[in-house]
């Protein structure tokens, strides 16, 4: 199946990111799966569009840092998996998180070419019906408070019903398929904790910054998880 002309100019940027050196177009054209002369006028085509590329026939070709991929360089497969994440967020995210991914999602379809972005109005990748709790919480607070490394005082009840105030700190927040879970420091328990937003009766966002970052407390968070890094 012949491969978009988008998509072999993607390729061909990122095996040139993979070298420091100059590599010569013979092992470039080897690894692209197109002919030498294919190469070169690729390698033109994105020198015209931007691409710091260095170097000439029969010496080598090298890229230079820097350079950003212009929004017509996804592949197919990068744009259904955009529409994917667009869609799941509108399902499981709150009104606020929901209308940013599908605004974001808009920008960049409405800078790709024609065939790319009909592929975004025509994807065929869905998901299933939205999540029926609904939080009392004010999630976009509590992503706000976790931005700015803020303290948050709840008025929780726990699976037996059971209320109690908690001050924490907020690091991050997990979307799951029926919950959000607020992952936080508790200065009650002085150990990490996890909060379900919709069993939170009330809140409230201090102005006080807690004593550590949110990156440290991440870190050792997926330590004692055993959570790993995401890719």
């Amino acid at each position: 199946m012949p491969v978009a002309r988008s998509e072999r100019l993607l390729t061909l940027l990122q095996t040139l990111r993979r070298y420091r050196r100059p590599v010569t177009g013979t092992v470039l054209a080897r690894e692209t799966g197109v002919s030498l002369r294919t190469l070169y006028r690729d390698i033109a085509s994105l020198q015209a569009q931007g691409a710091m590329i260095e170097g000439e026939a029969g010496i080598g070709y090298v890229l230079k840092p820097g350079f950003m991929l212009p929004p017509m360089m996804f592949s197919e497969e990068e744009l259904e998996a955009l529409v994917l994440g667009s869609r799941w967020v509108a399902r499981a995210a709150e009104p606020r998180l929901a209308g940013a991914g599908a605004d974001a999602l808009a920008k960049i379809a409405a800078v790709l070419p024609a065939d790319m972005r009909e592929m975004v109005d025509s994807a065929t990748l869905f998901v299933g019906r939205k999540r029926q709790d609904e939080d009392k919480a004010d999630v976009s607070a509590i992503r706000r408070a976790i931005r700015l490394e803020r303290v948050l005082e709840l008025h929780y009840g726990d699976e037996q019903g059971r209320i109690s105030r908690r001050r924490v700190w907020p690091f991050a927040l997990g979307y799951f398929e029926h919950v959000r879970i607020i992952m936080a420091w508790c200065e009650l328990r002085q150990d990490f904790r996890h909060f379900r937003t919709d069993r939170i009766i009330d809140m409230a966002v201090h102005e006080t910054r807690y004593p550590r970052r949110r990156t440290v407390l991440l870190k050792e968070w997926r330590e004692t998880q055993d959570v790993p890094l995401e890719t």
